[in-house]
């Protein structure tokens, strides 16, 4: 059984940082691209930050400069470090897992983990 679990959201200050975690499980982790996409109130999932099996990071523009991913393959786990928050980065934030085999998309989703910037 996939798992994806999300966890570190919260609420904080505009120009605070948070630290969002997905800890993987039921899956080969290392083999697969692993990304975070966050949807707002009123708005549709968008894309935030995708980071490659291979290790290789793409950022949307609108978190380039602030936000960096990483991964852990030794524990399976994703991490977006979020710097300089906005409150137009209030969202749900979800983990996404992502591998493609001979046409065949496997894709898996967290439960999301709320991010509320507020003064």
């Amino acid at each position: 059984q996939v798992q994806l679990v999300e966890s570190g959201g919260g609420l904080v200050q505009p120009g605070g940082s948070l630290r969002l975690s997905c800890a993987a499980s039921g899956i080969t982790f290392s083999l697969y691209d692993m990304g975070w996409y966050r949807q707002a109130p009123g708005k549709q999932r968008e894309l935030v930050a995708v980071i490659t099996s291979g290790g290789e990071t793409d950022y949307a523009d609108f978190v380039k400069g602030r936000f960096i991913l990483s991964r852990d393959n030794t524990f399976n786990t994703v991490y977006l470090q979020m710097n300089s928050l906005t409150p137009e980065d209030t969202a749900v934030y979800y983990c996404n897992a992502d591998l493609m085999i001979k046409g065949i998309d496997y894709a898996y989703w967290g439960q999301g983990t709320p991010v509320t910037v507020s003064s």
